[in-house]
């Protein structure tokens, strides 16, 4: 595969077969991966970040599908499904059976679908032009936005992370039964997710064969708690498949809002289409391509699909013990349980609220002992798998805006401390029973900045100048659109809720005028995702092609000619 290292503008026709239709030099142009990835820094060690190596393909020409391949292929996807079954998920989860039963299941699985197809993208992005969604944006976007891009990523993976080390820290706290304390559990986290994620030094297959063995040790855990409770299944089904939501108020369709900002998650973007270079693909080869996305596409379904199923069990455990439940009969049933956590719940006839920390405690009460230490297990599980991969979205992110060549020590030192330093104030300064507070915040954090991986993605996954041929078609332009659009006005529900349920007058200030930027720079990236969808009339200055003489002025770079 050739590229041309120089381009002109010159006056053409439209696009040929092996010709794109390019923009100005800093707009949407032509994108080719660097040659070498140790450039700019070559007295560093190797520059590498989970791709120290790459795992062969097998070749197979007789067979339309492969297990063999499938098998080779399969990895990335259950990385990525792992920030579907973070602590932020599971607190929804157990937030969700606890309030509105089983009724709100059709929403994680609406949730579970839109956020595969929008890992499609992803996936895509990264095997057909060889770079990650935040190398890519770092070449099409000017310095400015690129910038304001990052910092928002960052904000997205810091509120992630807070929740993720939380997580790992509460579980510590159940499991010691209160003797390590949350900041604590909190530096636990910190050394041993150091010491896994250099796990990829003894074999890439092999750190993806740990992520695997934490996604079992949650599925064992939570479908204990499932099968120990015995849900009942026509419920279960019948809240599955039929989106309605007899008797639900306010509260449920927070709860509704809140389920689809905590399963779709902007830094998984940006961690997806990362993962899937780790594979050895030729992207000259247009059949090899395609055969990468498509096994790609059908590991993230099998690895959203167990991801789905452990979010169900939650949900069902929480669904057929604790709807409905009051704080006096939980009280009641902790005080007979010789639990040491009864004054968690007050003796009102108010509804059980519940999180992370309350949801073990009341298994444990309900249950025995061993429930609420499976649970914490579980917990653990998901808390330290999600806290490596967010460590891995943290490094594809900063290094791919601003094209940083550090060592990997350094590297991982950067990355960590800036989502660490905050959770470390907080848990020092927080106690381990009044989180759900700061977890309703970090959510609403988080919503704010999926607009900032989502308009992207579709943007470039839309560009035949960067996707060739293997661009959105219609169908999936429009859909595409409607469902960021969709994802986008839901979050945005979610953040006014929380913002007008805070009652201070200083604050409906402050969440106004940051409202003002924040929808300007939205409105830029929509700008630009539109002109990529084809909405030529948008196409004002800085074009995708610029008209002159009724025909385009483009700046044509080299694409792979693709083997056939």
């Amino acid at each position: 595969m050739k590229y041309r290292q120089h381009a002109a503008f010159v006056e053409i026709e439209p696009p040929q077969e092996n010709g794109v239709i390019q923009s100005t030099q800093d707009q949407h142009s032509s994108i080719s991966p660097p040659t070498s990835t140790v450039s700019g820094a070559p007295d560093d060690e190797p520059f590498s970040t989970y791709f120290e190596e790459k795992v062969p393909i097998p070749v197979d020409v007789t067979q339309m599908f492969s297990f063999r391949k499938l098998w080779a292929f399969t990895g990335p996807g259950f990385l990525m499904s792992i920030a579907y079954l973070d602590p932020g998920n599971i607190e929804s989860d157990l937030q969700s059976g606890a309030k509105a039963g089983f009724k709100l299941l059709w929403v994680l699985l609406g949730a579970t679908i839109i956020g595969l197809l929008l890992q499609r993208l992803a996936a895509r992005l990264g095997v057909v032009t060889g770079m990650h969604l935040a190398e890519v944006c770092n070449r099409q976007y000017p310095t400015v936005p690129r910038i304001i891009l990052w910092l928002m990523v960052e904000l997205a993976i810091i509120g992630s992370d807070m929740q993720e080390v939380i997580g790992c820290a509460i579980a510590f706290n159940l499991l010691s039964v209160g003797r390590i304390p949350l900041w604590g559990g909190v530096l636990i986290t910190i050394i041993d997710t150091f010491v896994f994620l250099f796990l990829d030094k003894y074999g890439l297959r092999k750190l993806e064969a740990f992520f695997g063995f934490l996604i079992t040790i949650m599925a064992v855990s939570f479908g204990y708690e499932y099968v120990m409770v015995r849900p009942d299944q026509g419920e279960l089904l019948k809240g599955m498949f039929l989106p309605y939501c007899e008797g639900c108020g306010p509260a449920q369709m927070e709860q509704a809002v809140g389920i689809v900002g905590a399963v779709i998650m902007p830094h998984n973007i940006y961690l997806h289409s990362a993962l899937v270079k780790s594979r050895s693909i030729d992207r000259g080869n247009k059949k090899e391509v395609k055969e990468a996305n498509k096994y790609y596409f059908i590991e993230s379904t099998i690895a959203l699909f167990i991801s789905f199923l452990i979010n169900v069990f939650v949900v069902a455990v929480f669904a057929e013990a604790f709807y409905e439940r009051t704080n006096i009969e939980v009280n009641a049933m902790c005080n007979a349980s010789d639990s040491p956590h009864t004054d968690l719940f007050p003796l009102d006839n108010s509804r059980l609220q519940v999180d992370i920390y309350k949801g073990g405690v009341v298994l444990g009460c309900f249950f025995g002992p061993v429930a609420l230490y499976i649970w914490a297990i579980g917990i653990l599980a998901a808390g330290q798998s999600s806290t490596m991969t967010g460590t891995y979205s943290g490094q594809f992110v900063m290094e791919g805006f601003l094209n940083l060549r550090w060592s990997r020590f350094a590297r991982v030192l950067l990355t960590r401390s800036i989502a660490i330093f905050p959770t470390l104030l907080v848990a020092i300064f927080q106690d381990v029973q009044h989180l759900t507070g700061m977890n309703d915040f970090l959510n609403v954090l988080q919503s704010m900045q999926l607009p900032f991986a989502l308009i992207p993605i579709l943007t470039f996954t839309s560009l035949t100048s960067i996707m060739n041929d293997f661009a959105n078609g219609l169908v999936w332009k429009i859909g595409g659109g409607v469902v960021i659009l969709v994802v986008c006005a839901i979050n945005m529900y979610f953040v006014v809720v929380y913002v007008t349920s805070l009652s201070s007058v200083a604050l409906y200030v402050l969440a106004g005028l940051l409202c003002i930027a924040y929808l300007c720079f939205v409105g830029y990236l929509a700008w630009h995702c539109l002109i990529a969808l084809g909405v030529s009339c948008l196409d004002v200055s800085c074009l995708p092609s610029r008209v002159s003489n009724n025909r385009p002025s483009v700046l044509i770079e080299e694409q792979p000619e693709y083997d056939t």
